[in-house]
C-alpha cells in the first residue's frame, strides 16, 4: 500500500503523506503492529496504524528494517534500534511523517477550519495575527508551522504565542517560512516548507 506522496531529500531523509482508505486489518498488516485495545475511537485507531505504516515505509526507503516506535519522557516518538529523528502528524483521513538521520525534524498536517480563527489569539503573536487576518488557510499555515517547531524542539512547556514565532509571509500554494524557537535560554532559527492542497495544509522543517 504505497503512500500518497513521498519526498526524498537524500538517502537518509524525507517526508511522506498517506491518505487513509484502508481497513484496520489492512493497516495492521501494512504496519506490522497491533494497536492497544484501549484506543476505542475507530478513526484514531486508523491514524495510529497508518502513522506507523508510513514511518515503516520511510525507514525502508532509507534502506533499513523497521522495528517499531517508542516515546521518550516528553511523548516524542523515536525509532527502535535506529538513530534517525522522526516526526508524525495526523488529521483524519491524512497522516504525515518525516525522518532525518542528523537533524531534529517537525511535521504537521491540518485541515483549514473555522476553529483556527477562534483559537488564534492564544497561539499567534500580534504581528502574526495581523498578517493572517481572517484568512483561514493562512491561519492554518501558521498553526502547522508552530506545531512543526514545537515537535522539532521536542520538549513541553512552550507557549505558542511567546516561544514559537513565524515571520510574516506572502501566501502561495507552496513556499518557505522562517521560524524561531526562543525558550529557557535556548534560541534556534529554523527554515520550514509549506504546501497547500485541497483539503489540507502541510508544513515541515527543511533539511
Amino acid at each position: 500500500m504505497p503512500a500518497m506522496k513521498l519526498q526524498k531529500d537524500n538517502a537518509q531523509s524525507g517526508w511522506a503523506l498517506w491518505f487513509i482508505s484502508e481497513t484496520e486489518d489492512e493497516l495492521q498488516h501494512a504496519s506490522g503492529e497491533i494497536i492497544d485495545s484501549s484506543v476505542a475511537n475507530y478513526p484514531k485507531r486508523l491514524e495510529w496504524l497508518a502513522g506507523r505504516a508510513l514511518v515503516k515505509e520511510l525507514v525502508e526507503q532509507c534502506g533499513m528494517n523497521y522495528y517499531g516506535l517508542e516515546k521518550n519522557e516528553f511523548g516524542k516518538p523515536y525509532l527502535k534500534n535506529h538513530p534517525h529523528h522522526i516526526s508524525l502528524s495526523h488529521s483524519y483521513p491524512y497522516v504525515a511523517a518525516q525522518i532525518d538521520l542528523h537533524t531534529e525534524v517537525g511535521i504537521d498536517l491540518e485541515q483549514p477550519k473555522q476553529k483556527l480563527l477562534n483559537i488564534a489569539p492564544r497561539i499567534l503573536a500580534a504581528t502574526e495575527l495581523t498578517d493572517a487576518g481572517q484568512d483561514i488557510v493562512k491561519h492554518c499555515v501558521y498553526w502547522c508551522a508552530k506545531e512543526a517547531l514545537y515537535k522539532s524542539y521536542g520538549k513541553r512547556g512552550l507557549s505558542f504565542a511567546e516561544h514559537l514565532n513565524v515571520k510574516p509571509f506572502n501566501l502561495a500554494q507552496a513556499g518557505d517560512l522562517c521560524g524561531t524557537i526562543t525558550a529557557n535560554g535556548f534560541k534556534q532559527e529554523l527554515q520550514l516548507h509549506y504546501r497547500i492542497q485541497p483539503g489540507y495544509v502541510l508544513v515541515c522543517t527543511k533539511i
